[in-house]
């Protein structure tokens, strides 16, 4: 592996590193970085998950003059997700070198994207769609663009958006330097790479099996308002000396939280919003031991390295397979084996089937547990307790009180009243989350790898799943939905 000093990165990046707690490039980055640091143009061809941000977003940061505020880096993403994603990162890594960074996409309010524009960002990260929209109406310049990102290129080329592609492309200055990353190379994408970037390198990184070994793989099916009591249920039967619980949103991660400390768990949430100084405190404390449960998002998840994880909970599902696979290999690890749960609803049940074939693994189905076998089974911790108290065999100065007790009470009634004080016995505090949109592989949004797709470019889709208004525009024609884009 190569280690982040050995790329010849500036000071202010390696701080952000370090406090993103990243010491080790993956594959994609050790390539990419000091190609993208020569100016060279670079076809990267790497799966989501391989840390594509940081590969291309180290080398146009360096680039970037802080003093100038103006776009100096365009990156275009073909969901608001991952547009909002990856801006967060180029957050953090560009936090020390002063760069402003804005994530521009549909579903935003026109107006108050142009006044965020107007206050001089470095860096933009968009969808296609609305980034279009702006070039028309000349409220995004980038004629000070040195640096052009192209992430998941496949997935805006199935998502009809490659002609816009090339349209924005020329709209940049043709000095630029252009960085494309794509899981797949099909055609169309060669041809942009042809037409319209300056002899690029090439970047491969082999696919990482999707399998999982050492870790067994249950599924419980479950209506969303009862998820959160199964959840509880489980934990009192499994209890994990470490857990991770996956939730899909900031907000859900929160909510998580705050239910499971008003019911006795100790529990502790990471997410984006966060400062870096409370994830650190979180995370200490989760591997040191204090707390047993971390909630996280997959974002924030990402880099994590904590051994000692014996559960991984997805209380709601990830939306591809990669995910799934990134967020149970949090356990398994060093030979030693752990246990996944996935909750799914009825209506996602398409969707376990795509990440099992996908996978190429089984999920069991586990039945939910009621409250009184979630009783039982911290009643049979208290017993493992007792058991093992009375095999290390020191209770000789005991045996003299317990004798006098046994004189009044029958034994039966006195183990009972053992395990009634020494049981950890769960408040039943109500708790009610804000529900969550299931994800679904049946509907039209969906691209050839199955992914589910959601960028909001205006109209949502049409039949085949392909996005509704002006799939081949080009940036200069008026459109007439220009509302809700």
């Amino acid at each position: 592996m190569t280690n982040f000093n050995q790329l010849s990165i500036s000071a202010t990046i390696m701080k952000a590193l370090e406090k993103m707690g990243f010491e080790e490039a993956t594959p994609i980055q050790a390539q990419t970085i000091p190609l993208g640091m020569e100016g060279k143009d670079v076809i990267g061809q790497a799966q989501t998950g391989t840390g594509k941000t940081a590969a291309f977003g180290i080398p146009m940061i360096e680039k970037i003059n802080p003093k100038e505020r103006k776009i100096q880096g365009l990156i275009v993403a073909p969901t608001r997700e991952l547009a909002i994603q990856v801006s967060e990162e180029m957050h953090k890594l560009a936090k020390f070198k002063g760069l402003r960074t804005l994530p521009v996409y549909g579903g935003q309010h026109m107006e108050r994207q142009i006044r965020a524009l107007k206050d001089g960002p470095h860096i933009v990260v968009a969808t296609p769609g609305r980034l279009l929209d702006h070039l028309r109406r000349r409220t995004i310049r980038v004629d000070n663009v040195h640096t052009a990102v192209l992430d998941e290129a496949d997935e805006m080329l199935n998502m009809g958006f490659i002609d816009d592609i090339r349209d924005i492309l020329k709209a940049i200055p043709e000095d630029r330097q252009t960085l494309l990353f794509s899981a797949t190379m099909p055609k169309e994408i060669r041809d942009i790479a042809a037409t319209l970037m300056k002899n690029p390198e090439e970047v491969k990184v082999k696919s990482k099996e999707m399998t999982v070994s050492n870790i067994d793989q249950f599924f419980v099916e479950v209506h969303e308002k009862q998820k959160f009591d199964t959840l509880t249920n489980l934990m009192d039967i499994h209890v994990p000396e470490l857990a991770i619980i996956f939730g899909r949103t900031k907000k859900r991660v929160d909510e998580l939280t705050d239910g499971l400390q008003a019911r006795g768990f100790r529990a502790e949430g990471i997410h984006g919003d966060l400062t870096q100084g409370k994830r650190s405190s979180v995370l200490k404390q989760f591997k040191n031991g204090r707390i047993e449960i971390l909630v996280a998002t997959d974002v924030a998840a990402r880099g994590l390295d904590i051994s000692g994880v014996t559960h991984v909970y997805n209380f709601d599902i990830p939306q591809d397979p990669e995910s799934y696979v990134h967020r149970i290999g949090r356990t398994g690890r060093a030979g030693k084996t752990g246990e996944a749960i996935s909750f799914i609803t009825p209506r996602e049940v398409p969707h376990l089937h795509l990440i099992e074939k996908v996978t190429k693994s089984k999920m069991k189905r586990m039945t939910a547990p009621s409250y009184d076998e979630a009783k039982r089974g911290q009643q049979q911790l208290t017993v493992q307790k007792l058991i093992k108290t009375i095999e290390k065999k020191e209770l000789q100065d005991y045996r003299e009180t317990a004798s006098e007790i046994l004189d009044e009470y029958d034994s039966a009634t006195v183990v009972a009243a053992a395990l009634k004080m020494l049981t950890k016995e769960r408040r039943l505090t109500p708790v009610t989350l804000s529900s969550v949109q299931p994800v679904s592989v049946k509907k039209g949004g969906k691209g050839n790898n199955g992914k589910f797709r959601n960028d909001k470019r205006g109209g949502g889709y049409g039949r085949k799943g392909k996005p509704q208004g002006g799939r081949n525009r080009k940036f200069q024609n008026k459109r007439n939905n220009k509302g809700n884009r």
